[in-house]
């Protein structure tokens, strides 16, 4: 019996899925580094079903997609797309953008599977954008096309870090002595985290007791560290302005998502802080970005659903 899988691939681990319908099942997670490359990974999903014979698959990957040769920016996993192909005997294997996954689930996600976060209202068919907090920062964009949705990739993770308050050039100035460029990618990152923590506890002349991005969430959410609750609150800040710039980018009237592992882990906070307030912080045009949405995606498979997505639109074998 012939079958197709997805598998979605990020810095820590692989998550692979049938494809039925449309939709997924089988879903089963990996850590990257118990397999020497991405071939040994997937072959022990599909070894795992004998009475299967995958013709095709689609691989969503958190590195730049547009060469032969593919090389995770946060992994040292490495392959080419023809060779892996031929290796796992398919017929056809897409290999796109984590982001362009996590792009083609929102249109299809429902109100279970994400939070809204402030006002706003969905329009039908309008332009969508989402990035997510993570290992790194990724950032896609979806426009709707004649026969379905075209994702916009790029690199927006990697843009300047543009400060807004006192506080965000606080950041600024550690991340720039630090690494001589301050990224978006270097504050909304779990080592981002990390850093607006360690360039707080400079400002206000504090002691940076913490090194882990998971101790500094948990912290500020129980309201345990004064430290923590700032730099969380801070981070949230910093969210809403970069969200907001996406919103402006390209007109984002189906709304701004927010993905990755660390949001969907302290939403209720979220949804307390100024994020909302810094996402329409954008002068004369803070009535054209209250119109637009924002929410956090709480699905944990929404990638391997985005990926599934983009596989049925684009192979008919």
């Amino acid at each position: 019996m012939k079958a197709q899988f997805v598998a979605d691939v990020g810095g820590t681990n692989i998550r692979l899925a049938q494809v039925v319908d449309g939709g997924i099942s089988q879903v089963r997670k990996y850590l990257c580094n118990d397999y020497p490359s991405i071939g040994d990974a997937i072959r022990a999903y599909t070894q795992s079903f004998p009475q299967l014979q995958f013709n095709a698959g689609c691989i969503a990957i958190a590195c730049p997609v547009d060469k032969d040769l593919i090389k995770m920016t946060n992994h040292h996993w490495q392959f080419s797309k023809a060779a892996l192909k031929d290796e796992l005997a398919l017929d056809c294997l897409e290999v796109i953008n984590d982001y362009t996954a996590i792009s083609m689930s929102l249109p299809v996600l429902s109100a279970e599977q994400k939070v809204q976060i402030g006002g706003g209202q969905v329009q039908a068919g309008q332009n969508i954008a989402v990035f997510g907090p993570g290992t790194g920062l990724g950032v896609g964009h979806l426009t709707a096309v004649d026969d379905g949705w075209q994702c916009l990739d790029g690199e927006g993770g990697h843009v300047d870090f543009a400060p807004v308050d006192e506080l965000d050039l606080a950041i600024w100035r550690f991340l720039n002595k630090k690494h001589g460029h301050a990224s978006a990618e270097e504050v909304l990152s779990g080592r981002g985290l990390v850093q607006i923590y360690q360039a707080l506890a400079e400002h206000f002349d504090k002691p940076a007791l913490q090194t882990e991005p998971a101790d500094i969430t948990c912290l500020a959410i129980r309201g345990e560290c004064e430290l923590c609750e700032a730099t969380l609150q801070q981070f949230c800040r910093v969210m809403g302005s970069f969200g907001g710039n996406l919103a402006l980018n390209l007109a984002t009237f189906g709304g701004v998502y927010i993905a990755g592992g660390i949001v969907p882990r302290f939403v209720e906070f979220l949804q307390r802080s100024e994020f909302r307030q810094r996402f329409e912080a954008k002068g004369r045009f803070q009535h054209y970005v209250q119109a637009i949405p924002t929410f956090v995606i709480t699905e944990p498979d929404h990638g391997l659903i985005g990926t599934a997505a983009y596989l049925t639109q684009h192979f008919k074998g």
